[in-house]
């Protein structure tokens, strides 16, 4: 078999897997068929004979592939809502595999949600999420460091799974973290164990950890990339948070400290039935570049 040929029957037996990655970033069927056709230009280009692993290869291209045209979108006219949904397959178009595909990949919340993400967001939470591709092989993809991506795809979750929290939840929330970082100032444990779920993480960012460890001379929390459990959770945090203010972060319930107006460290909540199940400390400035923050009056509860 000629290398040509050789090339063409490996890439088609990728096409349906390419398609599927490409739907679920951009959420246009017409887009990933143009971002998957890319990727075969750029595989004749190359010297394929050189590539090890030619699925994972094509799939990193068309995630760049796909970033790129998130990005072009961004800056350009963002797509609506509808007009993504004009390239949802008809009924009976395309074959079994190809629809089951599409239908497993996204619908119209996510795309919704998925629109709100930056680009890097979309990228890490699709390629980590929903096809288990690691940390380490995604940051070179949106040039950040694998805690930056970590962030990025931690903060995407959490806006999925938000996307459709009801107002007097969202409150709820807000009142249960301040209630947390009163006690954690106060230095209240019982009442931080009362907030706390049983199975709490806590999770820390490399910049949260190496400016924790730095500081522990002076009494700064003992941060970890992960602790987990109420009481762990509540030794780490107990006699904190001085300073600190109330915020959505990314519209969830959060808190942040800054100096000199910038924001330094972001504490991000996810609440669940009134207990909170996980904590992130993000310091990584690329990742708080891009989230949205808004303060809250801590007396009123209203933003600032």
């Amino acid at each position: 078999m000629e290398k040509n040929d050789w090339l063409t029957t490996q890439f088609e037996t990728t096409r349906h897997h390419l398609q599927a990655v490409a739907y679920r970033m951009l959420g246009s069927r017409s887009e990933a068929e143009d971002a998957v056709q890319e990727a075969w230009i750029r595989l004749n280009r190359s010297d394929s004979e050189s590539i090890e692993n030619l699925g994972g290869w094509l799939t990193t291209v068309v995630a760049r592939v796909c970033l790129d045209m998130l990005r072009a979108r961004k800056a350009g006219r963002e797509e609506s809502l509808e007009e993504m949904l004009v390239d949802l397959p008809e009924e009976g178009e395309g074959d079994l595999e190809e629809k089951l595909l599409i239908a497993d990949s996204i619908g119209p919340a996510l795309l919704l949600v998925l629109d709100k993400l930056t680009a890097a967001e979309r990228i890490a939470f699709v390629l980590h999420d929903l096809f288990d591709l690691p940390f380490d092989e995604i940051a070179p993809i949106i040039e950040r460091s694998e805690s930056a991506t970590r962030q990025l795809a931690s903060r995407a979750r959490r806006c999925v799974r938000g996307a459709a929290m009801p107002r007097k939840d969202a409150q709820r929330q807000q009142q249960v973290v301040a209630a947390f970082m009163q006690a954690s100032r106060q230095g209240n444990f019982d009442a931080l164990i009362r907030l706390l779920h049983p199975e709490v993480v806590l999770r820390a960012d490399e910049t949260a950890i190496k400016v924790s460890t730095a500081n522990k001379a002076r009494g700064a929390p003992q941060f970890a990339a992960e602790i987990a459990g109420a009481k762990a959770v509540a030794d780490t945090l107990n006699g904190s948070a001085q300073g600190a203010q109330l915020a959505l972060v990314n519209g969830f319930a959060g808190a942040t400290w800054g100096m000199n107006g910038k924001t330094v460290v972001a504490f991000c909540f996810v609440v669940s039935d009134g207990k909170i199940t996980a904590i992130d400390i993000v310091m990584d400035k690329q990742v708080l570049e891009n989230f949205d923050i808004q303060l809250i009056d801590n007396t009123s509860g209203v933003n600032a």
